[in-house]
């Protein structure tokens, strides 16, 4: 098969990368812009790669040190409350690959406290000040696929976190998971008003490898990695339009673990071994843009990204062995329904690729602005 043509380097590789610490009083990402329209909602989406960094004690600034940001340097600490304060206090932030075991009671409390309580003395007064949110994790009970390379369950996971007075605005907030998963993968915010029913996702979809695939109840191999992908896009998928089908606008935001073209890859796209491709082509079938040829057959989402910032090539996984935009790939995104596109509920969206922003992980932020008020825009 032809390889894809290599892509343009992304900005950050344009000049070179200075050897150069980077200062304290500028080691924080550049924040998202403020919100445009009181009447939105703004979410954010990061794989963290692990929440252990997150609640380390003391920290003193968003990173410990200069040193700490180097590439192949330590992991630098971070704090969830910072975040959001930074952030102007979003209505969500969906986490992604947190590593908690789902009988690990205290460090479930901690991620509470963290995303409540700044981690400094000289901060503390700003809790005050800011909103309370609500945790709700997503873990993984499957003893034969997530024990983790101790046995201790501690890989995957999602974390949705949700402003506390987001309910007590008239809408009815309801979290939730899929029976079909228990690698601790999805996490359903459904929300109501007056005027609307939304199904948000917070996604960690599989990542396709050749190792086996057991069947959770009696550890049989029933196949690979790349096969569970598989049946995690058609799973999904039909969770997607079951929502749909009872008056639900969907929203799925996440890591995807798929780049879909050529654009998000780079030097270039992966496209080998050939399931790579296999499985890049079925999320695409499946996901995208199939609304129109095959009505009965594909979710027909939308890739907000490319609808608003069209052949624009940003990033947002960079691997921590790999110097800083050597090599990067765009597998994290949101993926609008149809309806929810066409009644114009996106406002903005964004991706805060900078070293900085990647903090402990080996993933930038991305967000999203929708109606919080089922008004289409102007």
């Amino acid at each position: 098969m032809e390889m894809e043509k290599e892509t343009t380097p992304p900005r950050s590789t344009r000049q070179k990368i200075s050897n150069q610490p980077i200062l304290a009083e500028s080691s924080y990402e550049a924040p998202a812009p403020p919100l445009a329209d009181p009447n939105s909602m703004r979410i954010f989406s990061w794989n963290i790669n692990g929440i252990a960094p997150f609640l380390q004690k003391p920290i003193t600034s968003y990173f410990t040190s200069s040193k700490s940001v180097s590439s192949k340097g330590s992991i630098p600490l971070a704090s969830l409350r910072d975040f959001l304060q930074r952030h102007n206090w979003p209505t969500m932030i969906f986490l992604q690959e947190i590593k908690i075991a789902s009988s690990d009671s205290k460090t479930q409390e901690a991620v509470r406290i963290a995303v409540n309580t700044h981690n400094t003395a000289e901060k503390a007064s700003l809790d005050k000040r800011g909103p309370t949110y609500d945790v709700f994790f997503t873990l993984p009970n499957d003893p034969h696929n997530a024990r983790g390379l101790r046995g201790n369950g501690k890989v995957y996971g999602v974390c949705s976190i949700i402003r506390s007075d987001l309910s007590a605005t008239s809408r009815n907030v309801k979290v939730r998971t899929v029976d079909w998963d228990k690698e601790g993968r999805v996490s359903v915010i459904e929300l109501d008003s007056p005027s609307f029913k939304l199904a948000l996702y917070n996604i960690y979809a599989v990542n396709g490898t050749d190792n086996p695939y057991r069947d959770p109840e009696t550890g049989a191999v029933l196949g690979t990695r790349h096969d569970r992908k598989l049946a995690f896009h058609r799973l999904l998928m039909e969770e997607c339009k079951a929502m749909e089908a009872g008056g639900r606008e969907v929203l799925l935001v996440g890591d995807f673990n798929v780049a879909l073209d050529a654009r998000d890859g780079f030097p270039k796209l992966r496209t080998f071994p050939q399931q790579h491709v296999i499985n890049r082509n079925d999320f695409l079938f499946k996901f995208m843009g199939q609304e129109e040829a095959q009505p009965k057959q594909g979710f027909g989402g939308l890739d907000v990204w490319r609808q608003m910032h069209g052949d624009e090539r940003r990033y947002t996984y960079f691997p921590r062995n790999s110097e800083w935009g050597s090599s990067c790939d765009r597998i994290d995104y949101i993926i609008a329904g149809r309806g929810f596109w066409e009644k114009q509920l996106v406002k903005a969206c964004g991706i805060l690729d900078s070293e900085e922003g990647r903090g402990p992980s080996d993933h930038v932020p991305i967000w999203i602005d929708i109606s919080s008020d089922g008004k289409e825009n102007e």
